[in-house]
This record gives structure tokens, sequence and C-alpha cells, in this order.
């Protein structure tokens, strides 16, 4: 994996870069829908990269594991076979899913023993047989294996926690550069830097994750409930520390205010279930603004989604006809909104990118932030 560092904007740490992969360029920032058990759900493949324009899309190494299994994805020759995407491919370890399961889960310096969401059969996921794992399923980004701290966490919690992640990264890079690519095409790992809502314990993983140069970084243990707030500063300290010259992933983040708010610091890669999960719920991401489609104000709206949009369903679908499907539980419904709002997280980015090349990022992304919260 490569990266260029291509424009900085002159008023804030945000800028425009290229990442290449062997399955393709990934023009930064990004941002990445996210396909948990190999599917962004409600979209087709070819809707993914004809209309929504997404250049790398998110698997999840727990999901996947469970479910169709590491012989299934091995027997086709991993993911990319198995669901028809060719396009770059970035897996999360597992590590936020297990962090989740908190009644069904024991940490241990080893790794993490879990029960299966599925059937209750009991795994353990270790620093090394994660890398493992995500090699067979063919990711081209890795991410190590790590703890997510919940929030509110307890300092000591927190500090015990990183220092944790830290010994369990060694041993994800000893697997990792022990071992090659299985299906011909080169893959790489990112570490991920925690520490919670605490800025020393930031600092001092930020220095730590650096300090193994790998080719790109990850910021995790964010928006699992903190104010914005305390999102941007502990992104800005570890923005301060992560080298230049690699690419930055926060990750699970998040809306679009907080997607612009941290490529202003300096934020490169983006994922996030909100555009797909609250489309399924009727919520829309505009331009202008939010739009509830279940409210009784568009029942009678009769305009396009959005007109000035370059996406079908934007234009071919009314506000109306939107919420009736939505009402009456069609699955068009969720397709179309979903179809929405994916192309409105990769129209922000792209937009972002033209005014961080263009030198007009930041007035802009002010402009822009005020009109993307409000209600409509």
């Amino acid at each position: 994996m490569k990266f260029n560092l291509t424009a900085q904007d002159p008023l804030s740490k945000a800028r425009a870069g290229e990442i290449t992969t062997d399955h393709g360029t990934i023009q930064t920032p990004i941002f990445m829908p996210v396909g948990t058990a190999g599917t962004v759900k409600a979209v087709h493949q070819h809707e993914l990269k004809q209309d929504i324009s997404a250049q790398i899309i998110l698997g999840n190494t727990y999901h996947l594991y469970l479910r169709p299994g590491l012989n299934t994805l091995e027997s086709v020759g991993g993911l990319h076979k198995f669901n028809g995407w060719d396009g770059p491919i970035l897996t999360d370890s597992g590590g936020y899913q297990v962090y989740s399961l908190t009644e069904v889960r024991k940490i241990k310096e080893e790794g993490v023993t879990f029960r299966s969401h599925i059937d209750g059969s009991k795994h353990l996921f270790t620093p090394e047989n994660v890398m493992d794992i995500q090699r067979i399923i063919g990711a081209d980004i890795i991410m190590a294996f790590d703890e997510c701290t919940p929030y509110p966490c307890d300092y000591n919690y927190a500090k015990r926690s990183i220092e944790m992640t830290h010994r369990w990264l060694k041993r994800c890079c000893d697997r990792f550069d022990s071992t090659g690519p299985k299906y011909g095409y080169s893959q790489t790992l990112f570490p991920i830097v925690q520490g919670s809502v605490y800025k020393d314990l930031r600092v001092r993983s930020a220095e730590v994750i650096a300090s193994y140069e790998r080719e790109g970084n990850a910021i995790g243990g964010l928006s699992v409930g903190e104010p914005a707030e305390e999102m941007y500063a502990m992104t800005e300290i570890v923005c301060n520390i992560l080298p230049q010259q690699k690419p930055r992933y926060l990750m699970g983040v998040g809306t679009p205010v907080n997607i612009l708010e941290n490529i202003a610091l300096g934020i490169d890669m983006f994922d996030c279930v909100m555009p797909t999960r609250n489309a399924r719920n009727g919520m829309l991401f505009t331009k202008n603004g939010i739009i509830n489609i279940k409210n009784e104000k568009w029942k009678n709206d009769f305009s396009a989604i959005e007109d000035d949009s370059d996406l079908f369903a934007d234009r071919d679908y009314s506000k109306a006809y939107l919420r009736h499907l939505i009402h009456s539980g069609e699955m068009l419904g969720a397709q179309i909104a979903t179809l929405h709002n994916l192309h409105f997280y990769l129209w922000l980015v792209k937009e972002a990118r033209k005014k961080i090349i263009a030198g007009e990022f930041y007035d802009w992304k002010n402009m822009m932030v005020k009109r993307l919260g409000q209600r409509l």
C-alpha cells in the first residue's frame, strides 16, 4: 500500500491524498460504507460502484468468522470473490464487536473468549489468530486486535487497557510479518490508538503506534458515547503525533458534521453504520440538513428527494413516495433511503477533497457544518 499526500488546506489541517492498493486507488478524504457481514445492507455491488461511487468498503472479522465461516471464504478465494466486490476492502478486527458483547465475553492477556450471538458457541480471539482470520478473509487493509474501552471509562482501566492493546499490537505485528497474503495480492496492517478521553493516555498510545512505522494508522475508542468536543480534542492530540505521510483512519465516525470537523483536524478515512442504519429508519442526510421522512409534513410533498443530486433515486422518487414506502415497511424504501444516504456521504467527502485542493476548505466547512446539523 502506498499513500501520497497531494494537497493541504492553508487554514486547517485538512489534507487530500491517494491510497494505492492492489485492488485500486482511494482518493482521500474518504468515507467507507460498512458491509459488516459481507454486504452493505440493501445495496447491490454495481450500485456501490456506479451510483454511490464507493472506493473501498468494510467487512467485519467477527461476523464473517462466524458466518459464512473461514472454510467458505478460503474455498472461494477470499471475500472479494465471495461477494463480487473488486475494489479495496478493509476489515475491522472484531475488537469492537467483542467489546459490545459485555455479557458473553472475557478479556485476558491471551485474548478474548466470547460466545457467538448466533448459537452460543464458545470462541477465542487472540492477536495471532485474528491476523490469520483477516488474511483468510482477504482484506487489503487489516486492523490490529485491540480493546475498545467504553465511555465513561475509569482512568486506571483505560491505562491498563492501552498497555494490553500495545502488547497485543506487538503480537499482531509479529504474526502478520511472519505470514504472507493468501490470494496473490498485498495486505497491510493498521495499528489502533486507544486511551479513552484521557490526553496523556492518547499521547502515549499515539507515540507507541507511530513507533511501529506501519503503512497507516487508526484511531479507535471514540464515537462511543462521549461528547463531540471530547472526540475532536482527542483526535487533534493524536493527529499532531501520528506521521504526516501516512493515512489516518478514525474508526466508527460519524455524522456529516463529525466527518467535516475531523477532516479539518487531519483525518483521511472514515466509516460508520449511521448512513445505512438510519436510512432504514427513515432518516435522510441532505445538503440542507436532516429529514425524518416519517414525519407528516412529507406526506404530500411530491418534490424529488434531492433534485440537484446526480443519483437517479434522488431525482426519480419523491419524498411523499419514499415516506409511503418506509411507512408500509416496503423493502424498496430501505433501498432508496440507503442509496441516498451513502451517495450523500460520498458526495460530501468528494466535495471536501475538491475544496482542500482549491484551498477553500475551511470557510466551506464552517458554512456546511451550520447547514448539515439542522432538522428540516
